[in-house]
């Protein structure tokens, strides 16, 4: 099993997200929900051997990403560590947005 790590953008993202479903559903409980099931899963896709969910060599080498409801997660295994990188929103220009990002 690998351990599991949050980089800072996706640490911020899940916390934008939280924001936006609590102001949109006008619930805090349901915000907070959520959140709790994109931390499972991504528990979960740590917990999985060998490399999961879908190679993304056109935005970073190293880059793979699995769908979560309207969300898309991306990770990267790093040695013994499942590193979620981001986690936003299916609908955005995804190729736009890692666009020269190499970090």
């Amino acid at each position: 099993m690998a351990r599991l790590r949050y980089t800072d953008a996706a640490r911020a993202d899940i916390a934008d997200i939280t924001l936006y479903i609590a102001r949109e559903t006008g619930s805090r409980r349901v915000a907070e929900n959520f959140r709790e099931q994109i931390h499972q899963k991504c528990r979960h896709l740590a917990t999985l051997p060998g490399s999961m969910g879908r190679p993304r060599p056109e935005l970073r080498a190293d880059l793979r990403s699995v769908a979560f409801k309207n969300y898309v997660i991306f990770f990267r295994y790093r040695d013994d560590v499942f590193e979620v990188v981001d986690v936003m929103a299916g609908h955005r220009d995804i190729e736009d947005y890692f666009g020269g990002d190499e970090t």
